[in-house]
């Protein structure tokens, strides 16, 4: 069984929008408010993925009205980190914008990603949950075993906010039978690794999530391509945007403090797209451009 379409943010009958074609445009915005209260080493996981066109950007962060500059930094599959060294205490803000017009081009799958994405992770222990997803979807294979595994972890799984520690795996996420985006994603990826499947997660813009906030999501590598899988059904994938990527939350994070001590103050994301928002049927394969 596939997850209850009824679950997907977009809403249920008249309110659905179809679409035939992806977003032409989408909007992004990023509001944090931060109390640094010792001197600290930060790193922002917060600008959208190289690849689409990018029509308008701005990054704008100051410590006590006082800009500040960030040192760019390149990530894995076109992410843009941005660091900040030796911040001293104080007020920290951070205000992100972008639009983004039209898709980023299928990125190639590299001879490396089918090793460095079959193999477990800090927050993907596929080789502790290995006999477990083995005997859960024995003889299951391809596209079919993608499929499966979404629906399982969409139907099984509770997604409940606040429920889970930042410090949670895969393994708790399927003791408790209870999680966020993050901890959905990470269960996903870990099942497809312990079947013989490369996986991994990505941060992304989701327009149509309610409530609006950075999202996670699964990608699946089958026929040397990599598929999109939100087993939370609560964003439709065709509109959402590549943050970052990675082999789960350790390379994904918003926002890492590397020393000293911070406090998240205020957050407010916001994602919309144009014209519509598209209508995300579950049952078919769609790629996170």
């Amino acid at each position: 069984m596939y997850p209850d379409p009824d679950r997907n943010a977009l809403g249920t009958g008249h309110d659905r929008v179809m679409a035939e074609h992806r977003p032409s445009s989408r909007l992004v915005a990023v509001h944090l408010v931060i109390d640094v209260a010792s001197h600290a080493d930060i790193v922002l996981g917060l600008a959208v993925a190289d690849g689409p066109q990018r029509s308008s950007e701005s990054l704008v962060i100051e410590l006590d009205g006082a800009a500040i500059e960030p040192l760019p930094l390149g990530a894995p599959h076109g992410g843009r980190l941005h660091q900040l060294r030796g911040i001293a205490p104080g007020r920290l803000t951070v205000a992100y914008t972008a639009t983004v017009v039209g898709q980023a081009p299928p990125a190639p799958v590299g001879d490396a990603e089918w090793y460095q994405y079959i193999r477990p992770s800090r927050y993907c222990e596929s080789d502790q949950l290995g006999p477990f997803a083995r005997a859960e979807f024995s003889g299951v294979t391809g596209v079919d075993l993608v499929h499966a595994v979404s629906s399982w972890v969409g139907t099984q799984i509770a997604y409940i906010p606040g429920s889970s520690r930042h410090t949670d795996g895969a393994v708790n996420t399927l003791l408790s039978r209870r999680g966020v985006c993050r901890d959905f994603a990470h269960l996903t990826v870990a099942m497809l690794r312990a079947n013989g499947i490369p996986a991994r997660v990505a941060s992304v813009f989701a327009p149509g999530l309610q409530p609006m906030d950075f999202h996670a999501v699964a990608e699946a590598c089958v026929d040397n391509t990599w598929y999109v899988i939100d087993p939370t059904c609560l964003a439709p994938r065709s509109s959402m945007l590549r943050i970052a990527t990675g082999a789960d939350a350790t390379d994904t994070a918003f926002l890492t403090v590397a020393s000293g001590l911070v406090d998240i103050v205020e957050m407010e994301v916001g994602a919309t797209a144009e014209p519509t928002l598209p209508y995300d049927d579950i049952t078919t394969l769609e790629q996170l451009l």
